[in-house]
């Protein structure tokens, strides 16, 4: 988990589209979620989130290989403190545990 989430960031996720879009409803909780295509606009309050993901070829470490899919976060109209109260929820729904 981040400390700040600037208004426009990028992330290489591990995960396939499919997965992707199995945790996005739970992610972003009670905000309304649209999604179309490789796309998605929640409502957060007064502004909004737009999501836009592609998929990626896979990382790969070794035997291992990891699916990949880059997604771009693009808030508008909404407040750093509401930005990180967000994301943090988002962000422990999305992480995959190790061990």
């Amino acid at each position: 988990m981040q400390s700040f989430y600037p208004e426009t960031f990028e992330r290489d996720m591990a995960c396939t589209e499919a997965e992707w879009l199995s945790w996005l409803p739970r992610a972003v909780g009670a905000h309304p979620c649209q999604v179309t295509g490789a796309q998605a606009q929640v409502r957060l309050g007064a502004g909004q989130l737009q999501l836009a993901w592609c998929v990626q070829p896979p990382r790969v470490i070794a035997l291992m290989r990891l699916p990949r899919l880059a997604v771009r976060f693009v808030f508008s109209g909404v407040s750093e403190a509401e930005r990180y109260a967000f994301m943090k929820r988002f962000d422990l729904y999305t992480q995959r545990g190790g061990g």
